[in-house]
């Protein structure tokens, strides 16, 4: 059915514009009739369609008859014109037949007028004479009367038309002066006809079975009053019908079974509201009998052969057919809803071919819809409702999927059917329903509601299609390399049918619904958005199909919404409602989300490599030739194919996203670098806890030797303690310092290429210009701390911990003569051709420097808290000075070292201090109280506090030179320190 108008013989343009020609449609459309029983109803007593035909033709020549204007005359067979040998039941009957018929049947057709009915109809005029046959034969001749005509087009043979004419001239011979509508027609006809009257005997019973039928439908089932129960004269006619059933009835003038038959059938067609008898009989004249009837009648204004056209003489046939309406109980408001009825029933009866008779039966709707509000007759209402249902019921069938019921070769129909089908639901809906008429009219637009029904009706049918087309597509191509997916596949399918629906579909709703376009893609969008937001659901990650699909749906969503907003320019709202149906696929941000989804495994992925690979590491400075981690290399590998799979995404929204990328490789490589320092400490794990301080013993041996040797196990069991193993050596530690460099490099490297990939990528530009941050900046700062806290903690590694024998623990110790600082710098100079020979170039100058900075501290702080194992005179002074020029002399390395202003800045510190070595004690001592009294002014008068430790001497401060006393080895020196502070000579 919905594929109905598709067939090869689709509907094709009106007739009004291609000059009578029409496509035809297949058998199938056809028999849609079978699809559209009467609206009237069943009449219940067995009556066939040629069996009403022929009692409405009954009725037809006694009502034209009766009002004519000359009495019926009989002209025997024998005395007629002989038709030819040829003459079909269809052909005339002669003017003889009809000579002394009635004015009105004797009205001779003329063809040159105009139709006034087509005219109001909208149709024109075909150019063939009246009631001429497509094809008549040779000797067939056209009907010249309009009596003539209705007989051929009824299907009547002479015979049976001569008879009718005979035995109402009979009736009307023997009850002169009474008018048909006074008479039971079947009645008098039975009276008036034998046996002898028929070619044979059993059409007789035929013809008797269907009087006493018309009888029983009319009187009994259908009656124009409703019937007692008791009535008895019901219960004698349904007796004696059901007699007739088993043989004819006798039915002779004199017969008692006839006589009885009258007595029962005027008793109940002549009985008057108040129950006593009227003039005017009823018998054909209930509903829905006289509908059934009056369709018969009216079929005879269509051409039989011209696929149901209507005839050219309707003028002056429906002038005739009119006459019946008094014997019938028609007015004119039925023949509206019948005619138009009759109308669309002729149209899909004959295959929907002349859209003439649709629109005809539109046109002819409108007067219908006037009578509608006119009246408010129970019974007509009822009547009304089931055709107009009838007709909303067929139209509809093809609207709600008029997709799949249209096409451009049968377009021109839609708008006569969508106009049929809301004009009925119109009637239905706004004179008919109370519950419409209990709300106000003005909330309910029933056309532009029902045109929305169809529309989103036809496109969800529609859209289930296409779903099921691009899944079988996809099935179809599976054994391809890359298979397109069904979303996508769907994607192009939709907005090619939102393209037909606006170019072919909505100029013509258009006209009931201002914004049906809008309502055609508002429903297209929910349909893909539901599909969609499924796929989304069930999308773990970014794959090639998922990026096609969204961006399929995204350029999908665009083109429906752009239609939706052209649509709706000139709406109340400006298109407000229709956008907010359709709520947004978030199609980019699901893509985004996916991406992100990506970049935060490939992350994760990243930071697990660098968690379980440094665990491996043993930062062998032979690995390779940039004498950095085997890791370091590999990581950055990692990153750089992360980059571009990230750029090789097939995807618009690589600057927006890049960030998030930047992001999470920033803090994986940040992880790395804080895993590559991480246990390696910081200068203050390696430099030693100050002792407590001490005065001199003035002319004595220091230490014992097993109490020094007990000391020094102690500090270097501590100093062990706080380092790992052979992973933090100095080879490991100058790895860690070229990896960290070798990262800090290759960051550079990254981010060009970076900006390289962006100029490739469609929208990069505007981003670049607008200033977007292409910075691994947390690693970069990691970087730059990480190896400057390695050049430390090296420097102070080797000075304090890996020579701690020799500076800490043997500089000065004892005779400071003995054990000078010749020992330490033999110790650090393979230690600087390691660090020269491993370290890369734009690093070893900082490892140096922080060496040379940690042993002028460790000179400093074996001079000034050396412990009491030193016990300095000021002699000592010159050999201190000449030790301190020996050391720096070690990092000139006579103009191959480091830079003499870096190396004069650097020992600043020391410079400032050594002449405090060779200043006399009792002028350290006034300088000292004179210090103390200027920082605690009265309070230090009786007793000095002891000044606290800063940790950065200078001459200028009190506990640099109280910590010179305490190393100097003279009388006065320790009688200070023993009167002021009482400070012990040992520890």
């Amino acid at each position: 059915m919905a594929r109905l108008f598709r067939e090869k013989g689709a509907l094709g343009d009106s007739k009004r514009e291609t000059n009578g020609s029409s496509l035809r449609l297949s058998s199938t459309a056809a028999m849609t009739a079978a699809d559209l029983p009467s609206p009237y109803g069943q009449l219940g007593c067995g009556l066939l369609d040629p069996e009403l035909r022929e009692t409405a033709y009954e009725i037809f020549v006694a009502a034209c008859r009766s009002t004519g204007g000359k009495p019926l005359t009989y002209i025997p067979q024998s005395e007629r014109t002989p038709p030819s040998a040829d003459r079909s039941l269809s052909s005339p009957a002669s003017s003889s037949t009809l000579s002394s018929s009635s004015s009105s049947l004797q009205r001779s057709l003329t063809s040159t007028a105009a139709s006034k009915m087509k005219k109001a109809l909208g149709i024109k005029s075909s150019k063939k004479s009246p009631g001429k046959e497509s094809s008549p034969s040779k000797g067939s001749k056209r009907p010249t009367t309009v009596g003539e005509l209705m007989r051929v087009q009824m299907g009547m043979s002479e015979q049976a038309d001569s008879r009718i004419r005979r035995g109402l001239l009979r009736a009307a011979a023997s009850q002169l002066g009474r008018r048909m509508e006074s008479m039971v027609l079947p009645l008098e006809l039975l009276q008036q006809f034998k046996a002898t009257d028929f070619p044979d005997q059993q059409e007789y019973e035929t013809w008797q079975l269907r009087n006493l039928k018309i009888l029983e439908a009319g009187l009994l089932l259908h009656p124009f009053r409703p019937l007692q129960k008791s009535d008895v004269s019901a219960q004698r006619l349904r007796q004696i019908i059901c007699g007739a059933s088993e043989g004819p009835l006798e039915t002779g003038r004199n017969s008692e079974s006839m006589q009885v038959l009258r007595s029962a059938v005027m008793a109940l067609a002549c009985k008057a509201s108040d129950g006593f008898a009227s003039d005017t009989c009823h018998w054909a004249d209930g509903f829905p009998l006289n509908l059934h009837l009056y369709q018969m009648l009216l079929e005879a204004c269509f051409d039989n052969s011209e696929e149901g056209s209507i005839i050219d003489e309707i003028d002056e046939v429906l002038e005739l057919i009119k006459k019946t309406w008094t014997i019938l109980g028609i007015n004119q408001m039925h023949h509206n809803l019948c005619f138009t009825w009759a109308l669309f029933h002729r149209f899909v009866t004959t295959g929907q071919v002349d859209i003439d008779l649709l629109f005809a039966a539109d046109n002819q709707l409108a007067e219908v819809a006037k009578d509608a509000k006119a009246t408010k007759d129970s019974a007509y209402s009822k009547i009304l409702s089931s055709t107009l249902s009838s007709i909303m019921g067929w139209t509809e069938k093809r609207l709600l999927a008029y997709h799949d019921t249209f096409d451009p070769s049968n377009i021109e129909s839609m708008q006569s059917i969508v106009s049929l089908g809301v004009s009925a639901a119109k009637i239905l809906m706004e004179d008919i329903s109370q519950e419409y008429r209990r709300k106000r009219r003005e909330e309910t637009d029933v056309a532009r509601s029902r045109i929305d029904t169809y529309i989103r009706s036809s496109l969800r049918t529609a859209f289930a299609q296409r779903m099921e087309q691009a899944d079988s597509s996809r099935r179809s191509t599976k054994n391809q390399s890359t298979p397109a997916p069904v979303l996508a596949i769907l994607a192009k399918d939709i907005g090619d049918l939102a393209s037909k629906e606006k170019t072919l579909f909505s100029p013509i709703l258009k006209k009931w619904h201002p914004l049906s376009a809008g309502v055609a893609v508002a429903t297209l969008h929910s349909c893909y958005g539901n599909e969609l937001k499924q796929f989304i659901t069930g999308v773990a990650e970014l794959t090639p199909d998922a990026v096609q699909v969204l961006k399929a749906a995204d350029k999908l969503e665009k083109d429906l919404v752009h239609i939706a907003v052209e649509d709706s320019v000139d709406s109340d709202d400006g298109g407000k409602s229709l956008i907010r149906e359709m709520p947004p696929y978030e199609a980019e941000s699901a893509i985004a989300n996916l991406v992100k989804t990506w970049i935060k495994t490939r992350v994760d992925r990243l930071k697990e490599w660098v968690d379980r690979n440094l665990q491996q590491e043993v930062w062998n400075p032979r690995a390779n030739r940039e004498n950095c981690a085997p890791s370091a290399i590999e990581v950055l590998r990692i990153i750089d194919e992360t980059l571009d799979a990230f750029f090789q995404l097939p995807i618009a929204m690589h600057p927006a996203l890049l960030p998030d990328l930047m992001i999470g490789l920033d803090r994986s490589l940040q992880h790395y670098i804080s895993k590559a320092k991480s246990g390696c400490g910081t200068r203050n794990t390696f430099i030693p806890a100050l002792p407590a301080l001490t005065r001199c013993e003035v002319g004595s041996k220091l230490w014992k030797k097993k109490e020094k040797s007990q000391t020094l196990q102690k500090r270097r069991s501590q100093v062990r303690s706080m380092n790992g193993g052979d992973s933090f050596g100095l080879p490991q530690l100058c790895v860690r310092m070229n990896t960290l460099h070798h990262i800090r490099t290759e960051l550079d490297n990254l981010e060009k290429k970076i900006r390289t990939c962006l100029r490739n990528v469609e929208s990069a530009q505007a981003d670049i210009s607008n200033g977007l941050e292409i910075k691994f900046e947390i690693s970069l700062v990691a970087c730059q701390e990480g190896i400057q806290q390695l050049c430390e903690t090296t420097a102070y590694k080797v000075i304090f911990h890996d020579l701690s024998h020799v500076l800490w623990d043997g500089l000065y110790v004892g005779e400071t003569a003995s054990s000078r600082i010749d020992t330490l710098l033999k110790e650090l100079d393979p230690i600087l051709e390691m660090i020269s020979t491993t370290v890369h170039d734009r690093v070893r100058n900082r490892v140096i420097t922080a060496l040379m900075k940690a042993s002028f501290d460790g000179f400093l702080l074996v001079l000034l808290a050396g412990g009491p194992s030193r016990a300095l005179s000021r002699q000592d002074s010159q050999i201190i000075e000449e030790d301190f020029r020996s050391l720096k002399a070690l990092y000139l390395a006579d103009g191959d070292g480091l830079p003499e202003e870096l190396v004069e800045k650097a020992s600043t510190q020391v410079r400032n201090v050594l002449p405090l070595f060779r200043t006399d004690s009792e002028s350290l001592v006034e300088r000292f109280k004179r210090m103390m009294a200027e920082a605690y002014g009265s309070a230090a008068k009786s007793r000095f506090p002891l000044p606290p430790t800063s940790g950065h001497w200078s001459p200028t401060e009190a506990n640099t030179i109280l910590r010179v006393l305490c190393y100097r080895n003279d009388e006065a020196a320790t009688r200070f320190l023993k009167k002021t502070y009482n400070l012990p000579k040992k520890l």
